[in-house]
């Protein structure tokens, strides 16, 4: 399919997609800019969206081809009803890893560009991991070749591919399970694998909040990505409510600024609902993004601003399937 996507750039379809639909706000989804490949990388490589060098192409792509905008200039036409410009697009981050600071920020600020980072404020300066961390921690260091377990069955694996793919089924698996029950299940998962996880291994993975207050006070919008991370239509609507505010609260009180933007974790169509779409309505939040893939054609934005559609990201694009996906084939 790449060969296929390259004869489409080559050839300038990416003009003609574009122009096939130019009203069309694009939101892109990117979660790490880092290398994966990289020695001593031993974190959750799926959530890695591109190398700083890919990312700094895409930025120059992007910058060329679309009208770049902010959360704020998106919400400011919305409320002017007088129409966005032609070929939107708005840069996003989930999670708030530190590297959105380290190799992203320096690349967005060298493009003159802005992105929209979605902060999970339990993981903001502290060293406790997040659950896909942790079991990629385990995974990239065991010596074992099988995991006998009752989320998943048994697995094994003969190299690294099939590691990779056993570790996705466990983490697929542990997903499913109420947050009680996936923090026992994480917890156990060390011993499982017979390794060792050093204290503070985990300790520069996210953001500090004086780092989020320098994003924030230099052109980079901070909204929410709850407080803990949790799938929201799997836990009560009473802690729906709290994840929702006490986030929204915590990030307003360190940055100084109102939080109005929303990520949904997970953030497909089964993780959310028309409750929870009213509980992040009545939180404050203006807009509000999924994981569904694809584009927001302008007339159905103000209709549907609380699910708002991304594209998410992965190192594993190539840049002619990156060009082709952002331009609106849903690959």
């Amino acid at each position: 399919m790449d060969s296929l996507f390259s004869l489409l750039l080559r050839v300038g379809a990416d003009r003609q997609l574009r122009h096939l639909n130019p009203e069309t706000l694009t939101v892109l989804n990117y979660h790490r800019i880092n290398d994966p490949d990289a020695a001593g990388f031993d974190s959750f490589k799926p959530n890695v969206s591109a190398t700083p060098a890919v990312f700094s192409q895409q930025l120059a792509y992007l910058k060329k081809r679309f009208n770049l905008l902010t959360a704020r200039e998106i919400g400011e036409w919305m409320r002017a009803k007088n129409g966005l410009p032609p070929n939107a697009a708005l840069i996003t981050f989930d999670d708030g890893y530190y590297d959105n600071l380290s190799e992203a920020y320096p690349l967005l600020k060298a493009h003159r560009l802005s992105a929209l980072i979605f902060l999970t404020t339990d993981f903001v300066g502290k060293t406790r991991p997040t659950f896909w961390d942790t079991t990629a921690y385990c995974f990239y260091h065991t010596q074992k070749d099988a995991l006998q377990t009752p989320l998943a069955g048994t697995l094994c694996w003969g190299n690294e591919a099939e590691k990779e793919a056993a570790m996705m089924r466990w983490i697929e698996a542990t997903k499913a399970l109420p947050d009680d029950e996936k923090s026992a299940a994480v917890q156990k998962l060390p011993g499982l694998l017979d390794v060792s996880v050093p204290e503070g291994v985990f300790s520069k993975l996210f953001l500090t909040w004086p780092q989020v207050r320098d994003l924030a006070h230099n052109g980079i919008e901070i909204g929410s990505h709850t407080a803990s991370h949790p799938i929201m239509t799997r836990i009560s609507i009473e802690q729906v409510r709290t994840e929702l505010s006490e986030s929204k609260k915590w990030i307003e009180e360190e940055i100084g600024q109102a939080v109005e933007y929303f990520a949904y974790p997970n953030g497909q169509s089964s993780d959310l609902n028309e409750q929870i779409i009213t509980e992040v309505q009545n939180a404050g939040y203006k807009l509000a993004f999924t994981l569904i893939n694809g584009t927001n054609p302008y007339n159905q934005i103000n209709r549907s601003p609380y699910t708002l559609k991304r594209i998410f990201l992965s190192y594993r694009d190539s840049f002619p399937r990156f060009a082709a996906r952002v331009n609106g084939l849903r690959i």
